[in-house]
């Protein structure tokens, strides 16, 4: 690790942490530390949402995948594009809308809640629960990669590097709450799309050019250039099911709910879809290069390809900043997903539940303790240096998507949804995902998210049919946010 490398590294972690102080002193209520008040700016909303969507896994695992075995990995940057697609194009600008008029909701319980009137605190209860047990995972997985790049840049043992990279995160969201969160993102989301640029593209020029990297990727494995290698049409479908995942992401559907006007919904929209497209097909590239230039010597870890090249091509400086942006994409979906879960333990456990009279100061302390024992928990469950950054992900991708997805579409757009068809499709899809990972072989080999996805769709279909009709209060409440919109 050169000199000019340590320093571009370290001014870059300062300016995370100088963003996070900067917030912190402007953070007075829990809605701030939460959601920013709902003053997030078009922008700003659309690459903090990317960024918290992509994570390590658009540096680490998605290159890796290609990188491992061709472009038939592709089709799972294929289905999301589509699914983010259909998440800006149709949840977005109606989830803002909803979640204001819900009792100005600011988690998702409180808009489960609130949308449906429910007393018992059944549906908070559940929905906080399976919140907190797949994003602890999902943390873990950041922080898994985290570790790798610490670990291969500054040549730290695993554990060490792993808790470096938990203390860097969790201390500017601790600080600064979803502002410090949103911004940091934005300006992570910057420098990952750059990243994701200049490697590929320079790797090209060194290799001599597109055709003689085609030519050496053909040396190496002629079905590394054919995305339809060792694919059937239901190993496609499994990778292209990953697009179902968006529609319950708390962490990205956290980003709708705060976006300043749902008038600013379809220039985010724009922003942010670009900016998935291009940084989509970087991370692809930067596998499919990766198998030309290390083809006379494979890399041990496919998941440090990107790290790899950054290190073998790049001046020191430029090397300093690209590393940088794979630990961006690792704090920007950990700091979200930290943020998430402490709402969720500050304010649908703790203030609901615990001490409905906690003033907004308390519950802000309570949010940011919150955020230091999820990160301590996740970092256990890190530990094992063998981990994924994929498999991790697409556990808890999956989850999110089968529980919360179905749930949400129906609730925004389905007036005879009820309450009981929420909690049966959230506890329905979560369990399904959760038993379809324990099996395997032949229909098992199926991504989970789709049984789970569809298993969670028919309950609540079937329940809210057979079971007793929504409240007029409910009904009308669905009417006005029709009429808004």
């Amino acid at each position: 690790m050169s000199l000019p490398t340590i320093i571009a590294f370290s001014v870059y972690l300062a300016l995370m942490l100088g963003i996070g102080l900067f917030f912190y002193l402007r953070t007075k209520n829990l809605s701030d530390y939460i959601l920013g008040g709902r003053q997030l700016n078009g922008a700003v909303a659309a690459l903090s949402a990317g960024a918290s969507d992509m994570s390590g896994w658009l540096l680490l695992g998605l290159p890796g995948a290609i990188y491992l075995s061709g472009l038939n990995n592709s089709w799972i940057g294929i289905g999301l594009v589509i699914g983010a697609y259909l998440n800006w194009q149709f949840v977005a600008k109606r989830l803002r809308i909803y979640t204001e008029k819900a009792g100005d909701a600011i988690t998702l319980p409180d808009f489960l809640e609130n949308r449906f009137e429910d007393k018992s605190r059944l549906l908070r209860l559940t929905s906080a629960t399976v919140i907190l047990i797949f994003f602890t995972i999902y943390t873990s997985a950041g922080l898994v990669g985290g570790a790798i790049l610490f670990e291969k840049t500054f040549h730290l043992d695993y554990q060490m590097a792993l808790w470096i990279g938990c203390l860097v995160i969790v201390s500017y969201t601790f600080l600064g709450g979803f502002m410090a969160v949103s911004w940091t993102d934005f300006f992570q989301g910057i420098l990952m799309f750059l990243a994701l640029i200049i490697i590929p593209l320079y790797t090209i020029q060194l290799l001599g050019g597109w055709q003689e990297t085609l030519n050496s990727i053909h040396t190496v494995n002629p079905a590394y250039l054919d995305i339809y290698s060792g694919m059937s049409l239901f190993s496609i479908i499994s990778m292209m099911v990953w697009g179902l995942g968006y529609f319950g992401q708390p962490h990205i559907l956290a980003r709708f709910m705060s976006i300043k006007s749902p008038s600013s919904v379809p220039s985010a929209q724009l922003i942010g879809m670009t900016w998935m497209i291009l940084s989509l097909v970087g991370a692809v590239l930067t596998g499919f290069v990766g198998i030309a230039y290390f083809s006379d010597v494979r890399l041990d870890n496919p998941e440090t390809v990107f790290i790899a090249l950054n290190q073998s091509i790049m001046n020191p400086w430029v090397g300093g900043l690209l590393l940088a942006a794979i630990l961006s994409a690792i704090m920007s979906t950990v700091d979200s997903q930290l943020l998430v879960s402490s709402s969720t333990i500050a304010e649908d456990f703790y203030k609901k539940m615990i001490n409905k009279e906690a003033g907004q100061k308390q519950l802000v302390w309570i949010g940011r303790v919150a955020v230091v024992g999820i990160a301590l928990i996740a970092a256990i469950l890190a530990s094992n240096p063998e981990s994924s950054v994929l498999d991790l992900v697409a556990y808890a991708w999956g989850g999110f998507g089968a529980a919360f997805g179905p749930v949400i579409i129906l609730s925004l757009f389905w007036k005879k949804m009820t309450r009981n068809a929420a909690l049966g499709g959230i506890i329905s899809g979560a369990v399904m995902v959760i038993f379809w990972k324990q099996m395997e072989g032949g229909i098992f080999d199926m991504y989970e998210i789709l049984p789970g996805f569809v298993f969670s769709l028919l309950i609540c279909f079937l329940i809210s049919l057979l079971g007793k009709k929504p409240e007029k209060s409910i009904l009308e409440g669905f009417e006005s946010v029709s009429r808004y919109d």
